[in-house]
C-alpha cells in the first residue's frame, strides 16, 4: 500500500507538469487555429511536421530511457556510469543527426512534400530541437530514477510558460505593433514568416531551458564505458523499433495523409490541419497515459529488483492497471459531457472535425492498457516481443491508413489509431499470460469498460438541442458512471481513511 501511494504521489506531480503544461499550450491552439484559417492549410503544415518530430524523437532516444531504468536498477551496474553513457551516447548520435539533415536538406525539403522546399529552413529548425529532445530526454529520466520529480515538473513547465509567452508575443503583440508603427518591430519581426516562428521559437524554448540541466550534466562526468554499451544495446534495440512503431501508431497518419489524400495541395492541408486541432481535444488521454508512465515505469522496475515481492508486485500492477482504466474511462465520459465548451479551443472552421474526439480518446485508452500490458517483455528481456507486437499494430494502422484515407479521408486516420492499439494490447495481453502472468481483474474492468461504452453511445445518440440541458444530461451519465465505481470500489471507505477527507466526511 506504501509503494502504491508513493506511485500515486509521483504520478499526481508528473501529472501536474503534464496537464498542466498541455492544458496552458492549449492556448496555443486557439491562438494558431484564429491566425491560421483551415482552407490556409497552415495549421496542416504545423500537425504534419510535428509528426516527424515525433517519430524522430523515438529514433534519436532508441529505446535509451527505458534501457538506463533497466540497467540503473540492477545490482551488476553502477548507475552514474549507465547515466554517463546513456547521455553521451545519446548526444552524439544526435549531433550526427543534425549535421546530416544541413548538409542533405536539399533533396530532404522537396521529398517531404508540403511547403517545405520554399521553406527548408523548417526543417532544419525543427532537426535541431528534435536533437536536443532527444539529449534533454536522458536527463528527465535521469531525474525520474533520482525521484526529483519537482526539478522534473519545473523544467517541464518553464519550457511551456516560454513557449507561450513568446508565440503571445509574436502571434499576437508584435503584429498589433507592426501594424500600427512597423519601423519600432522590424528589427525582431517579418510578417511574411508567418508559420515559421511556430518553429523558430520552438527551437529557443529548447535552447532555453538546457542551463537549468547543468547539475544533471556534471553528475555524468564523462563515465563512458564501451562494454556497458554494447549490452545496453542489445537490450535497447527491440525497445527502438517498439518506441518507432508505437509513434507510427500515433503519428503515421499526419505523415501519410499528404501522400495519399486525393486533394491539391492546399485542400489537404486543410484537411490535416482540421483533423489536427480537432484531436487536439482527445488529448486528455495522452496526458494522462504520460503522467502515468513517467511515474511507473521508474516503480515497476524499482520494486522488480526484490525478487521475493515477486506476487506482491504483480498484485500491484493489477490494482494499478484496474484503477488506470477507471479514471480514463472517467476522463472520456468527462471530455463527452464538455465537448460543447472544449470546442472552444479551437477556431469554428475547426469545428467539423470534431466527430474524431470519441474515437481518438479510445484510441488512446488503448494504448495506455498496452503500456501497461507491456512490462511482462520488459521484465523478462524478451523486449524483441515488444517490437513484434508493435510492428503488428503499425502494419494495422497503415494498412487501415492506405486502404481508407481516399475514401473517408481524416476519419480513416481516427479509427486506424483504434485498429492498431487494439490489436497490440489483446496480443500484449494474451503473451504475458504465458511470460510473466498476472491476474488483472478483467471482470471488473469489462464491466467499467462497457457501462462507458452504453453511456457515450446514450449521449451522443440521444438528442438535445438546448446547449445546457445536452451538458447537464451528459454530466449526470457521467455521474452515474461514478456513482457505480465508488459502490463496487468501495471508494467511500477509502475517502474516510485519508485524513483531510476524512475528517470532513464525519
Amino acid at each position: 500500500m506504501a509503494n502504491l501511494k508513493s506511485l500515486a504521489k509521483d504520478t499526481a506531480i508528473y501529472g501536474l507538469s503534464s496537464i498542466v503544461g498541455r492544458f496552458l499550450n492549449y492556448l496555443l491552439v486557439p491562438l494558431y487555429t484564429a491566425k491560421m484559417t483551415a482552407a490556409s492549410g497552415d495549421y496542416g503544415i504545423v500537425t504534419n511536421a510535428y509528426a516527424y518530430t515525433a517519430l524522430l524523437l523515438a529514433i534519436l532516444t532508441y529505446g535509451m530511457e527505458t534501457t538506463f531504468f533497466r540497467y540503473a536498477n540492477s545490482d551488476d551496474e553502477d548507475p552514474r556510469q549507465v547515466y554517463s553513457t546513456t547521455l553521451i551516447t545519446v548526444g552524439c548520435t544526435s549531433l550526427l543527426f543534425v549535421l546530416l539533415v544541413v548538409s542533405c536538406i536539399g533533396w530532404i525539403a522537396p521529398a517531404m512534400g508540403m511547403a517545405y522546399a520554399q521553406h527548408p529552413s523548417y526543417i532544419i529548425a525543427m532537426a535541431i530541437v528534435v536533437a536536443l529532445d532527444a539529449f534533454q530526454a536522458i536527463i528527465f529520466a535521469y531525474l525520474r530514477y533520482k525521484k526529483k520529480a519537482v526539478k522534473f515538473a519545473a523544467l517541464k513547465l518553464l519550457f511551456i510558460f516560454l513557449n507561450i509567452g513568446l508565440n503571445l508575443l509574436y502571434f499576437v503583440a508584435l503584429p498589433a505593433i507592426y501594424a500600427v508603427h512597423p519601423t519600432w518591430v522590424s528589427g525582431i519581426y517579418d510578417p511574411a514568416v508567418g508559420v515559421g516562428y511556430v518553429f523558430y521559437l520552438n527551437l529557443a524554448c529548447v535552447v532555453a531551458v538546457m542551463p537549468c540541466m547543468w547539475r544533471e550534466l556534471a553528475d555524468a562526468s564523462l563515465q563512458w564505458r564501451a562494454p556497458l554499451l554494447r549490452r545496453m544495446l542489445g537490450y535497447s534495440w527491440p525497445i527502438l523499433i517498439l518506441s518507432v512503431a508505437g509513434v507510427i501508431n500515433q503519428s503515421a497518419s499526419q505523415i501519410i495523409f499528404p501522400f495519399i489524400y486525393p486533394g491539391d495541395a492546399v485542400e489537404t492541408a486543410s484537411q490535416l490541419g482540421i483533423y489536427g486541432a480537432a484531436i487536439k481535444i482527445a488529448m486528455i488521454m495522452a496526458l494522462i497515459t504520460q503522467a502515468f508512465r513517467y511515474a511507473y515505469e521508474p516503480f515497476v522496475f524499482g520494486n522488480n529488483r526484490n525478487k521475493a515481492n515477486e506476487a506482491e508486485n504483480k498484485a500491484m500492477q493489477a490494482t494499478a492497471t484496474k484503477y488506470f482504466l477507471i479514471f480514463t474511462l472517467i476522463a472520456f465520459l468527462a471530455v463527452i459531457a464538455g465537448i460543447d465548451l472544449l470546442k472552444f479551443i479551437i477556431a469554428p472552421d475547426y469545428w467539423v472535425g470534431l466527430k474524431v474526439v470519441p474515437i481518438v480518446m479510445a484510441a488512446e485508452i488503448m494504448m495506455g492498457l498496452y503500456f501497461n500490458l507491456s512490462f511482462w517483455y520488459k521484465l523478462t528481456d524478451r523486449t524483441l516481443w515488444g517490437a513484434v507486437i508493435s510492428s503488428i499494430g503499425c502494419l494495422m494502422l497503415v494498412l487501415v491508413d492506405v486502404l481508407f484515407i481516399p475514401h473517408y479521408g481524416y476519419m480513416a486516420c481516427a479509427w486506424a489509431g483504434v485498429a492498431a492499439y487494439g490489436t497490440a494490447m489483446l496480443i500484449s495481453y494474451f503473451m504475458s499470460q504465458r511470460y510473466y502472468p498476472v491476474n488483472f481483474p478483467l471482470r471488473d474492468m469489462g464491466l467499467y469498460a462497457l457501462l462507458a461504452a452504453l453511456l457515450t453511445a446514450a449521449a451522443l445518440v440521444v438528442t438535445v438541442n438546448h446547449v445546457w440541458l445536452r451538458m447537464a444530461y451528459r454530466l449526470f451519465l457521467l455521474a452515474l458512471f461514478c456513482g457505480v465505481v465508488a459502490k463496487r470500489e468501495h471508494m467511500g471507505r477509502m475517502l474516510a481513511r485519508m485524513p483531510v477527507v476524512g475528517r470532513l466526511m464525519r
